[in-house]
């Protein structure tokens, strides 16, 4: 596995070595072997799998508050999206900041989000498959989202009238959280 830091603090984008021959190819998604010699320490312990039928769906931004907060190790096993990670945490040099990726089958990247950030994906294809890792167990009570089209973050999603769920249509904005205090 190679792993490369992106222009945010603690954020990393994974390439898996893939080996292929005539009967397909195989590669090893996680090993807290090589995470650990990469300086990079997570238990895993939730998986969680999300199927998208229509391009142009968009999941997030989402994050759990406090000490219920989740690393996320993500993938896509099919189709294509842009993920994205924001940076929520009051003492990181990279605080509001966010970065995408292309997620998919096919370069079977993978992408390393830290505790104190919030993330979402748009689907760029029908029928995506998305799994992801969490160090930490959802907790319905301390879920919390921001709105997508946040003028505050002003992150280019490439799309002006995304596939939304209920609860992501009536997110909160970053000002709402910001003038209460409610961020990590």
């Amino acid at each position: 596995m190679e792993f490369i830091k992106t222009e945010l603090k603690d954020v990393y984008i994974i390439e898996p070595k893939v080996f292929g021959d005539h009967r397909g190819w195989f590669y090893e998604s996680w090993t807290e072997r090589d995470f650990e010699n990469a300086g990079l320490s997570y238990h895993f312990i939730q998986d969680n799998q999300s199927y998208s039928a229509k391009a142009g769906t968009l999941r997030g931004l989402h994050f759990q508050k406090g000490e219920y907060s989740q690393a996320k190790l993500v993938r896509c096993v099919r189709g294509k999206i842009m993920d994205v990670a924001v940076d929520l945490r009051h003492d990181s040099p990279t605080y509001l900041k966010w970065t995408t990726i292309e997620l998919s089958a096919e370069n079977k990247r993978e992408f390393l989000i830290p505790r104190g950030f919030a993330h979402g994906f748009l689907t760029l294809t029908d029928d995506v498959e998305f799994i992801y890792r969490c160090d930490n167990y959802y907790a319905p009570a301390h879920e919390a989202s921001i709105r997508f089209d946040d003028p505050d973050l002003n992150i280019n999603w490439g799309i002006t009238d995304p596939i939304l769920a209920a609860k992501d249509t009536a997110a909160p904005f970053l000002k709402d959280y910001l003038d209460k205090g409610l961020l990590f």
